[in-house]
């Protein structure tokens, strides 16, 4: 089986253009998507290649975008839209929420909403004001939606084929800051033959203690299972990939083994992803935890400027500093 080593912008790219090839129906739109190759270059070659009437650049109206995309949905089209940064998505999030989370509901099941919104999220890369947000939990919490994120070249090349192919609205988060790491991917397994989309995954095996992250964080916390190893602790990490619905059985298997669990994300501790999969973890494996399930997150206040988002990402210390504190109980 043939595999190159791309960056997980690359293979993003590289799924896109399979996409493209494999169903006429298929359209990417958004703002500078097309001539430029989008601001990440992450549609780089696709206009040149397909046209303008399947790449298209639309104005700077992220409602406009989303609004026309749920007609073409509607038509049998499937959309892909590009959310240029994931601080731009707020003014489309009245159509999202009204409209493209409730049209399959609204028809009582004759309509499916058939569209992809990517949107790159999270923070890491010096941007400005409205430049570096995690919306995550806005839309993993619309009944209707459903929302992955990719964590590596290989599940950015086949979980954004998934998601263009699947029949449902799909908000897919790409982690902005990993766009230039690379990977092994393999460009010619069969889609039928992949990893389901809607489901986590070890990325490491461990037994001490269970590290569970998505997008961005998924690195960060294997590079603290890195850092931990040579204390002689062995963590595991598990990549959630799936935020709605959660896919929590591979989870609770490992939190039962390791007795405790940390769960990594950027976005704000309150009312956040790590919040809802700690009740979970409580409810299902309660009399199999050595130690409350613990939280490193951003902090409760607006992203900040870019000379301080150091301090506002969690790091390799801070999720050692909670796995060292599973132990103190």
């Amino acid at each position: 089986m043939a595999t190159e080593t791309l960056t997980l912008g690359k293979a993003l790219n590289a799924g896109l253009r399979k996409a493209l090839e494999n169903d006429p129906k298929v359209v990417i739109m958004g703002e500078d998507v097309g001539k430029l190759g989008g601001v990440f270059r992450i549609t780089d070659g696709l206009q040149k290649d397909f046209g303008d009437q399947r790449v298209i650049d639309t104005p700077l109206a992220e409602s406009g975008i989303i609004g026309t995309a749920v007609g073409l949905a509607i038509r049998g089209y499937r959309p892909v839209c590009e959310i240029q940064f994931d601080g731009f998505v707020y003014p489309a999030y009245d159509q999202i929420v009204s409209q493209v989370a409730k049209m399959h509901y609204r028809s009582r099941g004759k309509l499916n909403i058939p569209m992809v919104i990517r949107i790159p999220f999270g923070g890491g890369i010096g941007a400005v004001e409205h430049h570096s947000e995690s919306p995550e939990a806005y839309f993993a919490h619309t009944a209707g939606l459903k929302v992955v994120s990719c964590a590596s070249p290989q599940d950015a090349y086949v979980m954004i084929q998934q998601a263009i192919a699947s029949d449902d609205p799909i908000v897919f988060l790409e982690p902005k800051r990993r766009y230039w790491e690379k990977g092994q991917v393999e460009l010619d397994a069969p889609l039928s033959e992949a990893y389901p989309l809607h489901a986590s995954r070890v990325a490491r095996a461990g037994t001490d203690a269970t590290l569970l992250a998505y997008g961005p964080m998924v690195r960060t916390c294997l590079d603290a299972a890195t850092a931990a190893a040579e204390d002689g602790r062995n963590l595991e990490v598990i990549d959630l990939r799936t935020l709605s619905p959660l896919d929590l059985g591979v989870v609770y298997e490992s939190v039962r083994r390791t007795g405790r669990a940390v769960v990594v994300h950027e976005a704000p501790s309150n009312l956040g992803m790590g919040a809802e999969i700690a009740a979970r973890i409580t409810e299902e494996c309660f009399y199999s935890l050595e130690s409350p399930v613990l939280r490193v997150a951003g902090f409760d206040t607006p992203y900040p400027a870019a000379r301080v988002e150091e301090e506002y990402l969690p790091d390799l210390d801070r999720v050692l500093d909670a796995v060292d504190r599973t132990f103190g109980w």
